[in-house]
């Protein structure tokens, strides 16, 4: 199934009008485990429940994949994919760096992308050669050189079962970044952390992960904005990539070689650090 993605638009934002309305409007409520030290709310479910039917209704043909449930249905090659709230520890603890992703992925591409952070009141919109905007406005990768005048920001770290061996390649990497960049920044949420690497707010970001609903939306945002996205060693980023390395085009080569230089794992070792396929 081939689509025009800039077709979608409107209803890309209209289910994260939705959504974005439950989570400034409703409390936490019930808070579900899902692991050591990994949650979902109430409004998570909320959230992920009506734009999945609202999407059902409007494109019936695409797929779609959700954080919380997983895959509803599948599509001919196009699929849907959703974090309700990106920043659930954010959102439960009152902190506002959080919010709605939804992305549309074209077989292993992500082609479509709607960020909203509801109570930072920025919504940030691309599509595939469309460019990308916030608020109206387009914008643009910053033109950062150096590293040691960058603001790079970083996934995470690790929760749940082996988090101890999972954070050493994340804490091997802070050691060399903090060696060399200007800052630092942990921001909690994976849409913040790309829509403003887009918005040239930070230089780059750096997640040594891959889930879908966390990176499709803003993989196509920050591309759209001027940025270059890439796996671990460098090569093109898709879906089925083992990180998410995004960075204004002159400082990619710099990372990537900083990333080398920590001795991360080889990409078969560290396929585990992927997270969920969509195949859940």
């Amino acid at each position: 199934m081939t689509i025009d993605a800039r077709t979608l638009l409107p209803i890309a934002e209209r289910a994260v009008s939705i959504a974005s309305e439950i989570i400034r409007t409703k409390a936490p409520g019930v808070i579900t485990a899902k692991g050591d030290r990994d949650m979902a709310t109430e409004v998570d479910y909320a959230v992920e429940q009506a734009v999945r039917e609202f999407l059902s209704r409007e494109s019936p043909e695409i797929g779609f994949l959700g954080e919380e449930e997983g895959v509803s249905h599948r599509g001919d090659g196009l699929m849907w994919a959703l974090d309700p709230v990106d920043g659930t520890a954010n959102f439960l603890h009152g902190i506002p760096l959080c919010g709605v992703s939804l992305g549309l992925i074209d077989k292993d591409t992500p082609t479509l992308g709607v960020i909203d952070l509801p109570f930072l009141n920025l919504r940030y919109l691309a599509a595939e050669g469309a460019g990308a905007v916030v608020n109206g406005s387009g914008v643009c990768v910053s033109d950062a050189r150096e590293l040691q005048t960058a603001i790079v920001a970083i996934g995470d770290y690790a929760v749940g079962e082996n988090a101890d061996e999972r954070n050493r390649p994340r804490l091997a990497l802070t050691k060399e970044l903090a060696a060399r960049v200007q800052r630092i920044r942990m921001f909690g949420s994976a849409a913040i952390d790309l829509a403003w690497v887009a918005d040239g707010r930070i230089d780059a970001v750096i997640m040594l992960s891959n889930n879908p609903w966390d990176t499709a939306a803003g993989v196509v945002v920050a591309r759209e904005a001027g940025a270059v996205v890439v796996d671990r060693d460098g090569s093109p980023h898709t879906m089925a990539s083992s990180a998410t390395i995004v960075a204004a085009p002159k400082l990619v080569g710099d990372i990537v070689e900083l990333i080398n230089e920590a001795h991360l794992p080889t990409a078969n070792e560290y396929a585990v650090e992927k997270g969920d396929s969509y195949e859940r």
